[in-house]
């Protein structure tokens, strides 16, 4: 008689099995397709408590024990000042999955929140400079957040529509603040909801946005710019399945040339620096 998985063992199953084409293989595909793992890191996974970071979590507890190039990881949960309830869960949803959590707290939320200008922005970077000391301390020399494919395109549209900008999110970047530190986004070619699928598939029930400050805002306006574009791709999607995946390959065949304006580096550029020195532009 075959013995009953338990709840780690199936959500771990599952990501091999029923969902290998979903999230398996394109988890390794941005491994490879963006060098995000190298031999002899050791990488700080950071656990908000949601969806997304506790598959990533699963994700690299599978890889670990599969890869020929040799890695160390940490699972870290930053508390910025969760209430008791979601506090509990990220525990108990961590020992269901056979996540070894290091927990640590910091007063993100009440700074942040007390904050009149763009609390938001200060509580990412806040967050973000709490992680990688964090992680630091634990001998780490990278992070691994949870952004997935739709995370990208998303953020690219919230750009275009509400900042006038062409602005992507990088699969990995080098810290300014902390030299030898990089941040690495290992689901960036996940679909959210295959995501989903998975958490539902496993039955399994995790916290949503924590921040009191988006709680408190969403009963104001009734829903975020975010959620807008959310809204705007399950409509378009209605007539094309695959606009999603467009909008992600685009990002990646950025044509510059045929742009009158670009930022690199924190400079602006003009195509008129280059107007006329090729011939035949026309």
């Amino acid at each position: 008689m075959r013995r009953e998985l338990e709840p780690h063992e199936q959500a771990e199953r599952s990501i091999i099995k029923k969902y290998r084409r979903e999230l398996w293989g394109p988890f390794i595909a941005a491994l490879k397709r963006y060098s995000l793992i190298e031999s002899g890191d050791k990488i700080a996974v950071c656990i908000s408590g949601g969806k997304d970071s506790m598959l990533l979590s699963k994700l690299m507890q599978l890889l670990e024990r599969v890869s020929d190039v040799p890695f160390g990881l940490e699972f870290v949960v930053m508390d910025p000042g969760y209430n008791p309830e979601n506090r509990r869960r990220i525990e108990e949803n961590a020992e269901l999955l056979r996540v070894p959590i290091k927990i640590f707290e910091t007063d993100v939320f009440k700074v942040a929140n007390n904050t009149e200008k763009n609390p938001c922005y200060l509580c990412a970077r806040m967050r973000r400079g709490y992680l990688y000391r964090f992680a630091k301390d634990l001998g780490c020399n990278k992070i691994a957040l949870g952004h997935h494919q739709s995370d990208v395109v998303e953020t690219t549209l919230l750009g275009m529509f509400y900042g006038g900008q062409l602005q992507g999110m990088m699969p990995k970047l080098r810290s300014r603040n902390f030299p030898g530190m990089e941040l690495i986004r290992p689901m960036y070619c996940i679909r959210e909801e295959d995501v989903l699928s998975w958490r539902r598939y496993n039955n399994l029930e995790f916290i949503g946005c924590a921040c009191r400050f988006t709680e408190s805002a969403a009963r104001d306006t009734g829903r975020s710019k975010r959620q807008e574009i959310k809204e705007l791709l399950l409509e378009l999607q209605k007539q094309d399945p695959d606009i999603e995946k467009r909008i992600f390959n685009s990002i990646h065949s950025v044509c510059l040339d045929t742009f009158p304006g670009y930022i690199q580096g924190g400079e602006e550029h003009s195509f008129l620096e280059r107007y006329g020195k090729n011939q035949g532009d026309a």
